[in-house]
């Protein structure tokens, strides 16, 4: 049986094209597929390998302090995961990811 590293809290910084973004009138906003992506890509860096899941309910709006709060399971065991945008340049929103200390009930 392999262990797993532990999540705990991993705040990571993450930079995403907005060309993924869903192109109607008003804020660009990032498929939330691929911020899921995103999430599970970067926390397989931070940790050594990805999630079993990161799901996210809506699409991300490309627009700084814009928030989304994705769900992330690992063994059977569930934590929410919130990405908030910090800069967008040009067709890139770059947001930070951070990972709830504890599991959800």
């Amino acid at each position: 049986m392999t262990k797993r590293p532990a999540l705990g809290i991993v705040l990571l910084s993450v930079a995403l094209a907005t060309g993924a973004c869903s192109a109607s009138v008003g804020t660009p906003q990032v498929d939330k597929s691929e911020v899921a992506s995103q999430i599970s890509t970067q926390l397989a860096e931070k940790i050594g390998e990805p999630p079993d899941d990161v799901t996210c309910p809506e699409n991300l709006d490309a627009e700084v302090g814009a928030t989304i709060t994705c769900l992330l399971t690992e063994e059977g065991t569930e934590y929410d995961v919130t990405a908030t945008v910090t800069s967008v340049d040009g067709e890139s929103a770059n947001f930070d990811i951070k990972v709830a200390d504890v599991p959800n009930n």
